[in-house]
């Protein structure tokens, strides 16, 4: 029996919508650190906003060393892995690719362990739109621009 692939809707940074099939789609899992200190919280710096620092999780790499590597290459330091915040699922299209993909977003809170805040790490692509991440005052991160297709309501709750 042939089937029509399903239609889903993903999104782009600019809030732009795509219908597209599931036949479209790449799978990508993604991790990202919550790194809560002094009533502040880290944030990478893209575009005019901000974003959970993290990303795609590499076909065989670990969980947990994806979260690491990610972390460091977005902020430059070394982080100890907590407990799982939040765990969804978003559908949206990666700037620049342009291909769209269907994503298993996971949160989890860290404590830094090492290193020093810079952009040292960040990959030809990243230097693009990325800049020194930035302590944002918890109190205020509900009026900051982020760009995440992630429910950051969900995900900052504990904090909140």
């Amino acid at each position: 029996m042939n089937k029509s692939p399903q239609q889903v809707t993903c999104e782009d940074v600019e809030g732009k919508t795509y219908q597209v099939g599931t036949d479209q789609l790449t799978f990508r899992p993604a991790v990202y650190g919550v790194i809560v200190k002094d009533g502040k919280i880290l944030m990478s710096k893209q575009w005019d906003g901000y974003d959970f620092p993290g990303g795609g999780i590499e076909l065989g790499e670990p969980t947990d060393k994806a979260l690491l590597r990610e972390v460091k290459e977005e902020t430059g330091l070394d982080v100890k892995m907590g407990r799982i915040l939040h765990c969804e699922h978003s559908f949206f299209k990666l700037p620049f690719k342009g291909n769209f993909v269907h994503s298993i977003h996971m949160y989890y809170e860290c404590r830094v362990v090492g290193g020093e805040i810079s952009t040292e790490f960040l990959d030809e692509q990243e230097k693009q739109y990325a800049d020194k991440p930035e302590w944002v005052d918890l109190s205020k991160i509900t009026k900051v621009k982020i760009y995440s297709s992630g429910d950051t309501n969900k995900v900052l709750e504990k904090y909140l």
